[in-house]
């Protein structure tokens, strides 16, 4: 599958580690080589639940008793670390607190980061404070240089050679010289490939294991439909989606969770139910194959499909009230059904959820393309699966879309003056823009022009980075703003003659996308695969 030589684009990815983690077979103590005393509790949490595995999976291959004692030693040894470092014992799903509130460089309290499944929030003017939150998840961070116009801006993995096979076959791959993928896509995706731990609990090696070995895998992403109508930041990860079930040629299924939104907002049951059909449409305008893509509505589907609703009961049974607790932060006060609905979101990882597709199996490999924001959904589900004979799913894990108003929050679906919407009109695209976009423009023309603006907090900038093809022509703006020859305004007008084609273009696909073509893709079927 790895091209020749000869056919490799001429410009080579570069490839610069600025922060190694070498993932062994080993213990996580051995592979990360490191004093016990400087880990987090987070560290020290997944050192437990690695060595933990390692001691179950001793016994079950029936290893040498030295060994098993060896690694049960280990374990303790592990456990008494992390007892020390929290003030609690262990408790196997139950991560430390610190897994949402990440601290942005200063130990004021309202510089935390929150960032969990529903909401995204910092005081820093810049956004999110990655490499935090690569920290606390274990994970190396790259960057890629461009090949051939194709280019990542930034790129988290888990080592150098995972890195290498991922991005040999994103960037050599038959279908990219063929020309059939849409090259500008893969571009403007930020990409977080999260390593919760050791021992390639990625499992990215196992997806192009499969590739490699003719062996299929699936995909699965989803949308909780929240408004009628989708923002410009929904694109990203569905596009990418596209041009990865373009690469690998594999199945994929979207789930809609209209059920989640109808516990979570103040919405009806229809009203939800609504929302995930319009969604739908925007979903399928990004160009997705019919014959190779599952779109299915929880409120609907859970009920026709026994697969489903068996592996929904089997995580259930293996999550308690106390690690849900932990992990999402729930309270004695909110519904039952919020508690429940994390094993609804886990099901799709698995195979057997859907027997129309995969002829039963269950043992088909699954990758996710998600915002790093449900992360606490796919630990846990990443946990479980061992435990009910499952494949872990592997991740890919995105960055968020900032607001208009900001990089301190994501662009949200529920506030209209902070997203631009796929149903927005010229005019209003232009308004936004203009009106909400944050600046890092000085106060007087005469103050910038001598001290330049600061693209690192600007929007409008950081849309372009998302959104604008030529990166001669960014890096440009980037040279002519941070200089003080460039005016917000003018900035401004860049993002604006950028974004209102581009949502133009989307709106005309969308016209084409009838309910009977929302039907067809959601309804219970064989795809173009032998399974």
């Amino acid at each position: 599958m790895v091209e020749s030589e000869e056919r490799r684009p001429k410009n080579r990815i570069r490839l610069i580690v600025t922060k190694q983690i070498f993932v062994q077979s080993g213990t996580m103590a051995d592979s990360l080589n490191c004093d016990l005393k400087s880990l987090s509790p987070l560290q020290l949490f997944e050192k437990v639940t690695e060595q933990g595995e390692k001691v179950r999976a001793l016994k079950a291959g029936k290893a040498p008793k030295d060994e098993i004692d060896a690694a049960v030693r280990m374990l303790l040894s592990l456990k008494l670390s992390y007892k020390t470092a929290t003030g609690q014992d262990y408790q196997a799903g139950l991560p430390p607190k610190d897994l949402v509130l990440i601290n942005n460089g200063t130990t004021k309290e309202e510089d935390e980061d929150l960032v969990d499944p529903w909401n995204v929030q910092t005081s820093n003017a810049k956004g999110v404070d990655y490499d935090k939150l690569i920290e606390l998840h274990s994970v190396i961070k790259a960057y890629l240089g461009e090949a051939d116009n194709v280019s990542i801006r930034k790129t988290y993995g888990l080592k150098w050679s995972l890195l290498n096979r991922v991005s040999t076959f994103m960037f050599f791959s038959d279908i990219y010289f063929n020309g059939s993928v849409d090259e500008p896509v893969f571009r403007f995706y930020d990409i977080l490939l999260d390593s919760p731990g050791v021992n390639e609990k990625l499992d990215m090696d196992q997806i192009l294991d499969a590739y490699e070995n003719k062996k299929s895998f699936y995909l699965y992403t989803g949308r909780g439909p929240s408004s009628q109508a989708m923002h410009v930041g929904h694109l990203i990860p569905f596009m990418f989606t596209k041009w990865l079930q373009e690469v690998f040629d594999v199945p994929l299924v979207i789930q809609l969770t209209d059920d989640e939104k109808y516990l979570w907002k103040d919405m009806t049951v229809e009203k939800a139910h609504e929302y995930a059909k319009e969604n739908a449409k925007d979903i399928i305008a990004c160009g997705f194959d019919i014959n190779k893509t599952f779109m299915f509505s929880d409120l609907e589907y859970l009920g026709a499909s026994p697969g489903f609703y068996k592996n929904i009961v089997k995580v259930q049974k293996h999550v308690t009230f106390n690690q849900v607790k932990g992990i999402f932060g729930f309270t004695d006060s909110d519904c039952i059904g919020k508690i429940s609905f994390p094993a609804i979101q886990a099901a799709p990882s698995f195979s057997s959820s859907f027997p129309q597709i995969f002829n039963g199996k269950e043992n088909i490999q699954c990758l996710i393309p998600c915002a790093i924001d449900q992360d606490p959904y796919f630990r846990m589900t990443r946990d479980v699966a061992p435990r009910i004979g499952q494949p872990k799913p592997a991740l890919l894990h995105s960055v968020f879309f900032p607001a208009l108003q900001g990089a301190q929050t994501k662009m949200s679906a529920s506030d209209p003056n902070s997203s631009i919407f796929l149903t927005d009109t010229p005019k209003q695209i232009k308004t936004k823009i203009n009106k909400h976009a944050f600046s890092g423009g000085r106060d007087t023309i005469e103050e910038h022009r001598k001290y330049g603006g600061n693209c690192d907090v600007d929007v409008s900038f950081m849309y372009l980075t998302f959104f604008l093809e030529d990166d001669d022509r960014l890096e440009q703006l980037k040279q002519a703003y941070t200089s003080g020859e460039l005016l917000t305004g003018e900035l401004k007008k860049v993002l604006i003659e950028t974004m209102q084609p581009l949502v133009a273009a989307h709106q005309e696909r969308r016209k084409q996308v009838t309910d009977e073509v929302v039907k067809q893709f959601m309804t219970p079927r064989k795809l173009a695969f032998e399974f």
